[in-house]
């Protein structure tokens, strides 16, 4: 008896259309604390993120990005008109001078909103996670002064931890961060990946699939062109730099 050949492999479903911003790009705008911190400094809470990019747009005002890295402190001046950006890792705290406002575009749609960013505590307080959700919390339902408490002393507290880190000067107390910080995430790990596949993973799988349709000389995708808009689903949201208008894509 002559043995069957093998069943082909079906071929594999062609990606989702993707829908997101492109690149899963997420946005939102930003009007940075004026709050006074310790050190005189008026903005936003010291933290890093550990998966994504951050870009800015500034729109108006003066200020600057002070930033911690293992090459060493930056404070890179912000106005109107200027375009920063930054990589994982980097510590970064945003310092109002006048009026700065700023549209943010985070990489990775999905992983900021779902816990991809750790605020510079103090060490006591990154080694217990209780410790660094009760210091990080905003209560929800609470009245908007309270809010504002409780943001103002999450930005205080991360603004002490990111002070001890830039004076230190010391390349291990910056690896210890880093270290405590992956610590503190790795729970969510899982949630990340599957957000990333649905999001930034999908994006660009779909351009793949559209590079091989035309170089089939298939425009079927083109008939699918859609136009979307977006309002702001929050405004004036407690963010860890500011409040916040918040899209939902």
């Amino acid at each position: 008896m002559l043995a069957q050949p093998p069943a082909a492999a079906a071929a594999a479903p062609p990606p989702e259309p993707f829908t997101g911003l492109p690149g899963s790009v997420a946005v939102s705008h930003l009007s940075v604390y004026h709050w006074p911190a310790a050190d005189g400094r008026r903005g936003g809470t010291p933290h890093m993120h550990l998966t994504c990019s951050e870009g800015y747009v500034v729109t108006a005002g003066r200020g600057s990005v002070q930033t911690l890295t293992a090459s060493g402190y930056e404070e890179t001046p912000l106005e109107a008109g200027t375009v920063a950006w930054f990589t994982p890792g980097t510590i970064h705290r945003l310092v109002e001078v006048d009026g700065l406002r700023i549209v943010v575009l985070m990489q990775n749609s999905g992983l900021p909103e779902a816990g991809d960013a750790v605020l510079t505590l103090p060490p006591e307080h990154l080694a217990d996670p209780a410790a660094y959700a009760a210091a990080t919390a905003i209560p929800e339902d609470a009245p908007r002064a309270e809010k504002a408490r409780a943001a103002r002393g999450r930005r205080d507290l991360a603004v002490e931890g990111y002070r001890r880190l830039r004076d230190a000067r010391d390349p291990q107390a910056l690896a210890d961060f880093h270290a405590a910080a992956a610590e503190l995430v790795r729970h969510r790990l899982g949630d990340w990946r599957e957000r990333w596949e649905r999001g930034a993973a999908a994006a660009a799988a779909a351009t793949g699939d559209q590079l091989d349709r035309l170089a089939a000389g298939d425009v079927s995708h083109l008939a699918d062109a859609a136009v979307r808009s977006r309002r702001p689903a929050e405004q004036g949201r407690f963010g860890m730099c500011g409040h916040l208008d918040v899209y939902r894509f």
